[in-house]
């Protein structure tokens, strides 16, 4: 994996990326972070302030952003996002597929149909119409790469977390696929496990944790970034920072 480099490298100069879940959180640090790389940073979001203040940060920075207020949920606006991309750039170069939603922590039967349907939507639908509306992109690139953030509670499964890692195991299988059918083509796709991370989704599932104990999210920025990085070989495996390593899905 290429070891991060810091704000002066500027290995995705002239390469277009496009991140969600960019007005806070993981996916504001991976925007901020590929900007500083030299990244143009498509930045989807719901939250327009958010977004705003980011593209401040980024411009501070001399680089650039396209701001994309969008919902997730609506397939045909991201159908409309990657026609657009591809009238004005022609190519992806890096997608971030960060945003996510926790949904609740419950016993599985106690969940509402309308929630489970909810979290299904942004955590899984919404990545299959991103990899449907990208592809094609990242392939013209020459070489596009998309890492999908995802959770160990993948594989762990807790008690109570049986939606969320329902959805998570989703992704996980979704990548393994597409990144093997990816196999003869320049793209390269895998899968990311921040583990415990002061976010507000952390603090809502944890709310009894000390968020002092926990890295930011600008902490894991960078190796998040690095697997959008054009050297990067590693195609359909997960990588862990817990472990700070590759791992098999």
């Amino acid at each position: 994996m290429p070891k991060t480099k810091g704000p002066q490298a500027k290995e995705l100069a002239g390469k277009v990326v496009l991140v969600t879940g960019a007005s806070r959180g993981i996916g504001y640090a991976a925007a901020r972070e590929a900007a500083a790389r030299g990244a143009h940073v498509v930045a989807i979001a719901r939250t327009v302030g958010g977004l705003e203040e980011l593209d401040d940060e980024i411009q501070d920075m001399g680089s650039s952003a396209t701001l994309v207020p969008l919902d997730l949920k609506d397939g045909e606006a991201i159908d409309r996002l990657g026609a657009a991309i591809f009238e004005r750039w022609g190519a992806l170069d890096g997608l971030i597929a960060n945003a996510a939603l926790l949904g609740t922590l419950s016993p599985l039967p106690h969940i509402a149909p309308e929630e489970f349907d909810k979290v299904m939507a942004i955590n899984v639908t919404a990545n299959f119409r991103l990899l449907r509306s990208m592809d094609l992109l990242l392939r013209q690139a020459d070489a596009g790469r998309a890492v999908f953030v995802s959770s160990s509670s993948a594989r762990s499964a807790k008690p109570y977390w049986g939606l969320y890692a329902a959805s998570k195991a989703a992704v996980d299988a979704m990548v393994k696929s597409y990144a093997g059918e990816m196999i003869q083509t320049p793209v390269r796709t895998n899968v990311f496990y921040p583990g415990a991370v002061r976010t507000a989704m952390r603090a809502k599932a944890m709310p009894g944790e000390d968020p002092e104990t926990l890295p930011r999210p600008s902490d894991i920025a960078p190796r998040l970034v690095d697997l959008i990085a054009p050297s990067l070989s590693e195609n359909g495996r997960v990588f862990n920072v817990s472990t700070d390593s590759f791992e098999d899905l």
